[in-house]
């Protein structure tokens, strides 16, 4: 009977618990789970992204959010899916041109009608340039992609 109990516990845990797993799973994180190198979102909103501090800290979606201050960190628990990055805070541009996950650099973005879009940026290679002079297929093509990465989990 203990073993039922302890099994049913379990799936029942595991079956809430899953989506959780596939939200992390899809995130671009660091290895301490927090989101965008640790920038606060809310900041890319106000002027220029500035890098959070833990003592602000939000875990949404099983991941850590950092904030500069109590007042964003207020701002984005009462609307995270606005503050929030597309496509799980991987590089807009890779993921509307094949879907792959690529990593960002964080101070390269775009805000587009409220929502913030993060772009690989290297020596040699800028993608947000290259968003930027093809957004709208792009955006749809990433639109689509994304939804596929999030249906396979």
């Amino acid at each position: 009977m203990k073993v039922i109990r302890f099994t049913s516990f379990f799936t029942l845990h595991f079956f809430f618990a899953a989506p959780l797993f596939i939200v992390q799973a899809q995130q671009n994180v660091t290895k301490a789970n927090i989101a965008i190198s640790g920038y606060d979102v809310v900041s890319y909103h106000q002027s220029k992204p500035i890098l959070g501090n833990s003592k602000y800290a939000v875990i949404y979606n099983g991941i850590s959010f950092l904030f500069e201050n109590a007042q964003n960190k207020d701002t984005f628990e009462s609307n995270p899916e606005k503050y929030a990055p597309a496509y799980g805070g991987w590089c807009a541009y890779a993921m509307g041109l094949n879907g792959d996950k690529v990593s960002v650099d964080p101070e390269s973005y775009t805000l587009e009608d409220g929502k913030l879009y993060l772009f690989y940026k290297s020596t040699f290679t800028d993608t947000r340039k290259k968003w930027l002079k093809n957004t709208p297929k792009l955006k749809a093509m990433a639109d689509i992609n994304w939804g596929k990465i999030i249906a396979q989990q």
